[in-house]
């Protein structure tokens, strides 16, 4: 069966720098948009960036654009969320999905529905 394994979440200082990573298997990774999302206590889930099946497109939230950067590696199938200048506001618990439908995926980006299969999540906590 599918299975989405996010790692690399921990406590971490304002400022500082985390890289999460998402382990993917049983399906064909290449085929697949890599998204991530967050929710942090007492809010809804929420879109942080989307990366198409071949990494040729990327899209942020605007809270996150500039600090953090999606990539991905096909054959480890595999990808990343690199978060730089960490504030408290991202503290959150931090899930990867995946789309096989990438179309329309800059307006449909942050549609939750559009997306086919769930992580468990990691927390990442920024102590300020």
């Amino acid at each position: 069966q599918v299975q989405l394994v996010e790692s690399g979440g921990r406590l971490v200082q304002a400022g500082g720098s985390l890289r999460l990573s998402c382990a993917a298997s049983g399906l064909t990774f290449s085929r697949y948009a890599m998204g991530w999302f967050r929710q942090a206590p007492g809010k809804e889930r929420e879109f942080v960036a989307v990366i198409s099946w071949n990494g040729g497109r990327t899209y942020y939230a605007d809270s996150v654009k500039g600090r953090f950067t999606i990539s991905r590696d096909n054959a480890k199938n595999t990808v990343y969320l690199q978060m730089n200048s960490l504030k408290p506001e991202d503290t959150a618990v931090y899930y990867c999905a995946a789309r096989l439908n990438g179309l329309f995926l800059e307006t449909t980006r942050d549609l939750q529905t559009f997306y086919d299969y769930w992580g468990q999540g990691t927390q990442v906590t920024v102590s300020s």
